[in-house]
């Protein structure tokens, strides 16, 4: 794992983006993280990932929420046919 401090990033930022590819680069200030250079795939996937664990929570809440209730969902086919979509 590179650190870097964000003063010496400033000469070197084509090297660092470059190691980024195969590893983060991370830049300090005062010996703290404060930024990172990642490639632009590898954050499209976390991106990504990020959301669909969103979702995931997401619909597990609105389960928990529904039983807490005592509510019996309505099964996709239904509302399909309900909305005229099927």
């Amino acid at each position: 794992m590179d650190r870097v401090t964000i003063t010496a990033a400033r000469d070197r930022l084509s090297t660092l983006v470059d190691r980024a590819r195969t590893a983060p680069v991370y830049l300090t200030r005062r010996d703290r993280d404060v930024a990172a250079i990642v490639d632009a795939d590898v954050l499209r996937r976390l991106l990504d990932d990020a959301e669909e664990l969103a979702d995931i929570r997401a619909a597990a809440a609105a389960e928990d929420e529904a039983e807490r209730l005592d509510e019996v969902p309505v099964p996709w086919d239904e509302v399909r046919r309900d909305l005229g979509l099927s």
